[in-house]
């Protein structure tokens, strides 16, 4: 068994030079997941002149961590954004993602990414009524959803929800595919952000336009990204000798599982918690796994990280309302393949001058009243308060231990040390020193 994505283990992905004098460009984008390398995809489309770093390697960080369920289908959030934000503003939402399956289709027709169409479930174990709020809510959009009884999963259900003709794919394949001619430099870590100017170990970079995609927004004195999301960890095993579920499967319970197939594995997620706190991690997928599928083997296992929102849309646009010229992808609430091709088609047009339909509605200025505001407040200040030597140097707070992994994890923001001190996730920017 290995501790590695599987998306890891059967890509090869390509390599790209260190940045190592100043730099002048249109538009610079810093973070080389899958968000920042559609962004430059197509901003090399449309003609513009562009430049991408990367701390690390491409997709070295979240990315390569992902389930890759591209669907707009993003659990049952559509009779809350129903009573939260109204018809037309969750109709937007619900095209916006529709739109990015569509683009993922036509960009995946020609490469070779294991890329299959699937359709989308949300099934629940406890409560119908649930599944049929949110049946009525899509037809309220005009959206044609399902409801159904049965999963081929060994779960009783009481109802489910199917989206048809949503997709899967391997990831690192389709990234490894359209990275190629791409102005990108690896390796070349940006640690500050003044005006047009971005600041890296090596030199300056100085751009009209700056998109900052790096999971988590690191410029602390704009946008208030550190009160308004917080990330959260989930985890994956990918088993082989169980059946074939011919499509994608969520709980709608935040502590339930999800499953998918990729070729003869079945990977089965879940386990999850605020990053810094208690989980269960692999444990309950391996007791699942084992109690349901005896004569399966376990292959792969591997952990993801979410940034979440205060109201579970994602922020996408201008970093705050005071940088015109400096623009965010970031919270994309465990949905991050369609999150990433809106965030894309969006800021392309954005540092083209070019007004976006959705920009209202994905906003990172919106407002930020909001219940999960005063959990993330609480934690901050719990975190902040609490004596320990081991601080992140983000803000400050105290980091825990966490056994599963054996990392050192911040509960305020979810920035990940290795157990000797080195930078694994943002928004810190760098290492602990241990010693202290």
């Amino acid at each position: 068994m290995q501790i590695q994505s599987i998306w890891s283990s059967t890509s090869d992905m390509p390599s790209f030079k260190k940045l190592e004098s100043d730099l002048n460009t249109d538009v610079l984008i810093i973070g080389g997941g899958i968000a920042g390398i559609l962004c430059a995809y197509f901003l090399k489309e449309s003609g513009i002149d562009y430049a991408l770093v990367e701390g690390k390697t491409i997709c070295s960080g979240i990315t390569k961590n992902t389930t890759a369920k591209i669907t707009s289908q993003h659990g049952l959030i559509y009779d809350k954004l129903l009573n939260d934000i109204g018809v037309e503003k969750a109709k937007m939402y619900l095209k916006a993602n529709e739109t990015a399956v569509k683009k993922y289709m036509d960009l995946c027709r020609n490469i070779d990414c294991d890329f299959e169409e699937k359709d989308a479930y949300v099934y629940s174990c406890d409560n119908k009524e649930k599944i049929e709020k949110e049946i009525d809510a899509l037809n309220k959009l005009g959206f044609n959803a399902e409801f159904k009884n049965q999963i081929p999963l060994p779960l009783e259900i009481e109802g489910a929800i199917k989206f048809s003709n949503q997709a899967q794919f391997n990831p690192l394949k389709f990234i490894q595919h359209i990275s190629k001619g791409l102005n990108i430099y690896e390796n070349t870590f940006v640690k500050n952000i003044e005006g047009n100017t971005a600041i890296y170990d090596g030199g300056k970079i100085t751009a009209k336009n700056i998109i900052v995609t790096t999971h988590f927004p690191f410029i602390n004195i704009h946008g208030s990204y550190f009160l308004k999301m917080y990330q959260h960890r989930s985890y994956v095993i990918a088993i082989e000798g169980a059946p074939d579920i011919d499509g994608m499967y969520l709980d709608e319970n935040e502590k339930g599982l999800s499953f998918r197939n990729y070729k003869n594995l079945l990977l089965i997620g879940g386990g999850s918690h605020r990053t810094g706190t208690e989980g269960a991690n692999w444990n309950e997928l391996r007791e699942f796994s084992r109690l349901n599928y005896t004569d399966a083997k376990e292959i792969y296992a591997w952990a993801t990280q979410d940034c979440m929102t205060l109201d579970g849309m994602p922020y996408i646009g201008q970093y705050s309302a005071t940088t015109p010229n400096l623009y965010a992808a970031t919270g994309f609430n465990k949905w991050g393949m369609t999150s990433a091709m809106v965030s894309a088609m969006m800021l392309t047009d954005m540092v083209r001058g070019k007004a976006n339909e959705y920009a209202e509605i994905f906003s990172p200025s919106r407002s930020i009243l909001k219940g999960q505001l005063l959990v993330n407040g609480f934690e901050a200040t719990i975190n902040l308060l609490n004596f320990s030597a081991k601080r992140c140097p983000h803000l400050g707070c105290a980091l825990k231990w966490n056994n599963a992994e054996h990392t050192w994890d911040c509960p305020c923001h979810g920035s990940r040390f290795t157990e000797e001190g080195k930078l694994i996730d943002n928004p810190a920017t760098g290492n602990i020193n241990l010693d202290k």
